[in-house]
């Protein structure tokens, strides 16, 4: 979807968005309430200038509208593959991006994160997925590592991984796979101002709800029971 027209979407009150090539910022109002938006658009791939101009943009949100919600309007290809972009570094980049978000969270703003176009790898690793919530809209691409790449990391068969993807969501990429996941929390269609509005008033607190998500999905059955029982369990 044509980023102006999400945006005029999200925010019938009024949007004010700069673009600057592939990246843009701004503000926008629904139910009188100002949302800091930050975002990619066009499949952007995430090197060091772009992870350092997201990073900043979070710093300036922090400095000009504090306590503000900060809407992540993310559409990626994943982070740079190049030579320049390894060289200089670019998983410590992203990684200040991720550091960025959460001093942000810190600071008392809420973090909402929209999938508008693709979500790939880091790129959506150290954006959208690091929000208090992720959402997506129905056309919406996610897939953190195709099976040829999940292959050689984990040294089975692409032919084993193609089997166990048609029966497990977490070896499949896809929007219905991820929201049984809980890593997408719902799927925004419709009304998207009021989607937003509704995101606006969830109480996230501390909890992190994907591994209930997932149980109740049927998605990532053991993740909450595994993840209980360490932190819980004194033996």
């Amino acid at each position: 979807m044509i980023v102006q027209d999400l945006a005029d979407r999200l925010f019938p009150d009024g949007h004010s968005i700069t673009f600057e090539d592939e990246f843009f910022h701004g503000v926008g109002s629904v139910q009188e309430k100002q949302i800091s938006v930050i975002g990619t658009r066009e499949r952007a791939l995430i090197g060091v200038d772009l992870a350092l101009r997201i990073a900043s943009q979070i710093v300036t949100v922090m400095r000009d509208h504090p306590g503000s919600t900060i809407l992540l309007l993310i559409d990626t290809a994943g982070q740079k593959m190049s030579r320049r972009d390894e060289l200089l570094g670019l998983n410590g980049y992203i990684a200040h991006v991720a550091k960025c978000l959460e001093v942000a969270r810190r600071r008392g703003h809420k973090i909402l994160g929209l999938v508008s176009g693709e979500a790939v790898s880091a790129g959506f690793l150290s954006t959208s997925m690091l929000a208090d919530a992720c959402y997506a809209l129905p056309s919406a691409e996610v897939r953190v590592m195709n099976l040829k790449a999940m292959s050689r990391v984990t040294k089975i068969p692409v032919e084993r991984l193609q089997i166990l993807s048609e029966r497990s969501p977490v070896f499949a990429p896809g929007i219905s796979n991820y929201y049984a996941m809980g890593a997408i929390a719902e799927i925004w269609d419709g009304d998207l101002s009021k989607s937003l509005a509704d995101a606006l008033d969830v109480d996230f607190g501390s909890t992190d709800r994907r591994r209930q998500y997932g149980e109740e999905r049927h998605g990532r059955s053991l993740a909450k029971i595994v993840s209980d029982r360490v932190r819980y369990d004194p033996a």
